[in-house]
């Protein structure tokens, strides 16, 4: 609540809002808890497509992958969410996975997108477990495998998930990458090839369930 309250001063320092500014306040995902004085409650699902839609009114599908959890929603012709699937068991497939794979590397995750477009030659990261996949990477480096060829393989890992989880739902384009993941370029290179499509990110990929959110909660 703290840490919450901090930044909600932070923000209002750098906007020269306040308080009495505020028509209403939602809150969503992970942290939704942290904020009892909020006046609404939101849905993760329609947050992010609320966001999304603001940016990409034509929007059909969204991927979202966050640093938990990934999710694929479909749009509505009416831009109501039609349907989602949602993996937040394993984190194959999250930011945590990227993460992992910097540590091993020895780089910020920020520079995986560029490390990975210098690969030469990817190599086949067979296991659907991030402490199996980390084990493989470990792997990989002993070999001298080099650090982009590892970093490219991660993300066709994480693309030929993010397809498989797609396979259960009618997807169409345009689709939309979002979540703070949507910031690696390679990722979304590697995500589209393995899609045959090409996939649209909102300027701010990060705050667009929390775009959402605002635009709910001002609604209700």
């Amino acid at each position: 609540m703290n840490s919450v309250n901090m930044l909600i001063t932070e923000a209002f320092a750098k906007s020269a809002l306040s308080w009495e500014s505020i028509d209403s306040i939602g809150v969503t995902g992970y942290g939704r808890k942290l904020f009892p004085k909020a006046d609404s409650v939101l849905s993760e699902i329609s947050c992010h497509a609320s966001g999304c839609l603001y940016y990409f009114p034509n929007a059909k599908s969204i991927i979202d992958i966050g640093g938990q959890d990934s999710k694929i929603i479909t749009i509505k012709d009416n831009a109501k969410v039609d349907d989602f699937v949602m993996n937040d068991k394993c984190a194959a497939g999250t930011g945590r996975f990227l993460e992992m794979t910097a540590f091993r590397l020895a780089c910020e995750v920020s520079d995986l997108a560029q490390m990975a477009s210098e690969s030469k030659q990817s190599q086949k990261l067979n296991s659907t477990c991030v402490v199996f996949a980390e084990s493989e990477i470990i792997g990989m480096m002993a070999k001298a495998i080099s650090p982009q060829d590892i970093a490219r393989s991660v993300h066709i890992s994480v693309a030929r998930r993010i397809a498989s989880q797609m396979s259960s739902l009618n997807w169409e384009t345009p689709l939309l990458f979002t979540g703070g993941v949507a910031k690696n370029a390679d990722l979304a290179y590697c995500i589209s090839i393995e899609l045959g499509c090409s996939i649209l990110s909102p300027p701010e990929p990060e705050i667009t369930g929390t775009l959402g959110a605002a635009i709910l909660a001002g609604k209700q």
